[in-house]
């Protein structure tokens, strides 16, 4: 079935890695049979060990759409949209495709990975190699439980697939990532009960409190009607010790953009008297960029698009404002 989603549903695991590629010029052939064989591939890596949950996730980027795919383009696919606030900023970054690999082992993110960049490799450029882990009972390296408002079930696919408002892309996503880098030091020095305030939760229990400008409330958005627009977030903490680099990435499906942009905006330009998210304070956001997730049957066809011209423009997606 053409619109059948690719696993983007698939339940939280405890190893990630995230792959954010540019496409060279003349390499789109090569892209379009890597991406018609990525089912196949997953099941190969994945296939002796049915524990391990492995699974992928492909998207495509605004500018790299036109060169790969000969057709119409998803309704609201445009490159990530710059914020520049007060005080704080969120990026737009070159990005083409990216791969979200998931398993319980990390060994077999790697290989699926090897896999990939192993075809691709001579045809694109790696822009962010993140590695990601679970962290404790499902924290942040802040010290919080990250994930909590997730959607579950029917509620998660209404949240995040398309629908028939872009019916040539039913079953689709739009995913928006960034990686945040963490002042561990900072954040650590201030007392438990003001992290609290800045996050909207306990740090123990993760009961959400009632704390209007915190983390949790800027990000928790209603429709008139008062229902809550939700997005899935699969974030992972990633780091390295000995260079001192901590940080999360924040990968978040939805079935519009606008509800992720919304909650950004939030964040960085602030809301009512709150003029920023105070966790920016102590968390730097160094990427930003918009993918569309087509359906699993878009990709298998990927295979027989027509040579399509290179864009003049090359591959690099830097945004809009």
């Amino acid at each position: 079935m053409r619109d059948l989603p690719q696993p983007v549903l698939s339940p939280l695991t405890t190893a990630s890695l995230f792959l954010v590629l540019t496409v060279d010029p003349g390499g789109e052939p090569v892209v379009r049979e890597l991406l018609a064989d990525l089912a196949g591939l997953q099941r190969s890596v994945g296939f002796g060990y049915p524990d391990g949950r492995l699974s992928v996730v492909a998207g495509i980027g605004s500018t790299a759409w036109d060169r790969l795919v000969d057709g119409p383009r998803p309704a609201q696919l445009h490159p990530f949209r710059e914020l520049r606030g007060a005080r704080h900023h969120a990026p737009a970054t070159p990005g083409d495709l990216i791969f979200h690999i998931r398993a319980t082992r990390q060994d077999l993110c790697f290989s699926l990975g090897s896999e990939i960049m192993t075809r691709l490799r001579g045809s694109v450029a790696v822009a962010d190699e993140v590695t990601g882990f679970s962290y404790l009972d499902q924290r942040d390296l802040l010290g919080f439980v990250d994930g909590t408002e997730n959607p579950v079930g029917q509620e998660a696919a209404d949240a995040v697939l398309i629908g028939i408002e872009d019916p040539a892309f039913a079953g689709g996503s739009y995913v928006i990532v960034q990686k945040y880098l963490h002042d561990l030091d900072a954040w650590n020095r201030l007392p438990v009960e003001q992290q609290e305030q800045i996050i909207g939760r306990r740090k123990l229990s993760n009961t959400e409190l009632n704390t209007p400008g915190s983390h949790v409330d800027l990000n928790t958005l209603t429709d008139p009607d008062g229902t809550e627009r939700k997005i899935l977030r699969d974030n992972m903490p990633f780091g390295s010790p000995g260079r001192s680099e901590f940080g999360t990435y924040f990968i978040g499906y939805a079935r519009t953009p606008d509800v992720t942009e919304e909650m950004l905006r939030h964040m960085f330009l602030g809301d009512g008297p709150t003029s920023h998210d105070r966790i920016l304070d102590f968390s730097t956001a160094v990427t930003g960029t918009l993918f569309f997730v087509p359906p699993a049957g878009f990709l298998d066809d990927l295979a027989n698009e027509e040579e399509l011209p290179t864009a003049a423009q090359g591959s690099a997606d830097a945004g809009d404002l």
